[in-house]
């Protein structure tokens, strides 16, 4: 069954609310979000390339990134994690530098058989086209994110044994 996207009414118009099904149990998912090898071969938007990804998961814990554009240019963002329940919530601060002041960012994991219903919610930008610059952004991450996971799952069937080729 493929993936499928929305963006959400959120509930203040300088906030970003998307949701999305994928085709992974939760506790694949959260490791995907939570370990840094996983994250720097997903994150950013289409045609980023992640140069470097330091995650310290653990609320107070601290996390960056680097990546570097299409064009070029090299964009870092950091924060501080909140809140971490495992395999189901994720929260921290993100400053990126392009958003305006701190925004904070609570991603729920919802299982669904086996698959993960993930609702992201970035909140509260300092204007509305801040808010809007994101939502590609954040949706083009997503598209990656599905197509790493379908990799990953790929990988572990060629793994298993008794494969037949």
């Amino acid at each position: 069954m493929p993936t499928t996207a929305s963006v959400a009414a959120p509930s203040s118009d300088r906030e970003l609310v998307v949701s999305r099904m994928f085709d992974a149990t939760r506790r694949v998912v959260f490791a995907a979000w939570t370990d840094p090898d996983q994250a720097a071969r997903w994150w950013g938007p289409r045609g980023f390339v992640s140069i470097s990804c330091a995650m310290e998961v653990r609320p107070g814990g601290s996390w960056r990134r680097v990546m570097r554009s299409p064009s070029g240019s090299l964009h870092i963002a950091r924060g501080v994690y909140r809140e971490i329940v495992p395999p189901e919530r994720l929260v921290w601060e993100d400053a990126d530098g392009r958003a305006g002041p701190e925004t904070l960012v609570t991603v729920n994991l919802a299982e669904h058989a086996d698959r993960t219903l993930l609702v992201l919610r970035q909140a509260l930008f300092e204007t509305v086209a801040a808010r809007d610059a994101h939502t590609d952004g954040w949706t083009s991450c997503l598209e990656r994110f599905a197509a790493y996971l379908a990799f990953v799952q790929q990988e572990d069937t060629d793994a298993a044994p008794g494969r037949i080729a």
